[in-house]
């Protein structure tokens, strides 16, 4: 097993997609870690107070060759990464080991005809917040409506995540904004240090990216963005040829995860709710509708995110606690 450190630079990053073509920043051996490093802010970087903007990610900006930008997404991803004997049909196993911010600020964008209330909310707007990185909170500083104009904070925890866990499909400069059975642009807040995402695998190699680090967000990710960061990580890759997934499937301390995505939020929650039925009977080996029980009277369905078109998110949550010891394939 190999320690490897992938830094973010113009060869190693790629811009607004995924594609089974890109030159990989990194090839490794299944069981490997990797110490990497991502950057967010690509399209908002000239407005970016000088905190947000560190060399390397200014060369990243203003010199990004043109064949790393490959799909029409806002996304800066570091990647991919090459896995050495992964194959079509196989499963990636992907450990979150540790997830930090790398820099004291991120930034919150509302955009014109996006987020769950584009009719309603149709000026851009752009917000850098500090974050407080030794009492792991964000400053988000509030100005009342009131003849005194009374400014206060409020101070949101941070639970930073990866929005994006991906890998390549056929599929050439596949934008990077709709998650799919590829993972991609999940924006599961769930997915913190501790946890696992097991990805289907779709070409040789996998070629998975990682990025779009939030430093917190609620369920929904109601105005297109989160708390945008760029995020430093460390993550542990594996090939599982054991175990056959057409779909993202996540564990947690607590937890175990199944994810749809679909057009509406009813078609995700039916798809999030089958993968869920799916699992319980491959993996624990009940009926189908002994399944469907315990998913009405144990399992809680979550909306991921509503605004990364055309595709919403829900996803499940079974705790684990309750399923027969041993049972689980992990």
């Amino acid at each position: 097993m190999t320690h490897h450190l992938l830094k973010a630079n113009c060869k190693t990053v790629h811009l607004g997609g995924f594609s089974c073509e890109l030159e990989p920043a990194l090839t490794i051996e299944s069981g490997d870690r990797i110490d990497v490093e991502t950057y967010s802010g690509f399209y908002v970087y000239d407005r970016a107070p000088s905190e947000f903007l560190t060399p390397e990610f200014l060369d990243i900006c203003e010199n990004l060759p043109r064949d790393r930008k490959v799909g029409p997404g806002p996304h800066l991803l570091t990647g991919p990464i090459y896995v050495n004997n992964a194959e079509p049909g196989d499963v990636l196993e992907i450990k979150l080991e540790k997830i930090y911010p790398s820099l004291p600020i991120g930034f919150n964008a509302i955009r014109p005809g996006w987020g769950a209330l584009p009719q309603e909310f149709i000026e851009p707007r752009l917000r850098f917040l500090t974050l407080d990185l030794d009492k792991n909170v964000a400053h988000f500083p509030i100005t009342k409506s009131d003849s005194q104009n009374l400014k206060f904070q409020v101070n949101i925890p941070l639970h930073p995540f990866f929005g994006i866990l991906g890998v390549a499909t056929a599929e050439n400069n596949r934008s990077s904004i709709p998650p799919g059975n590829y993972g991609g642009n999940m924006d599961n807040r769930e997915l913190q240090p501790g946890s696992r995402i097991f990805l289907p695998v779709f070409v040789p190699g996998a070629l998975f990216s990682i990025g779009d680090g939030h430093s917190a967000q609620g369920d929904g990710e109601i105005d297109v963005t989160a708390i945008e960061t760029s995020m430093n990580g460390t993550i542990q890759i594996k090939i599982r040829k054991d175990l056959k997934l057409t779909s993202p499937l996540a564990e947690t301390a607590n937890d175990i995860i199944t994810m749809g995505f679909a057009e509406t939020l009813d078609a995700a929650f039916e798809l999030a709710l089958k993968q869920m039925i799916d699992f319980l009977e491959e993996f624990i080996g009940m009926s189908a509708e002994e399944a469907y029980v315990l998913c009405s009277i144990a399992v809680n369905f979550r909306i991921t995110q509503v605004v990364n078109s055309p595709h919403k998110g829900v996803h499940g949550m079974l705790q684990k606690s309750i399923l027969p010891p041993n049972s689980l394939p992990f």
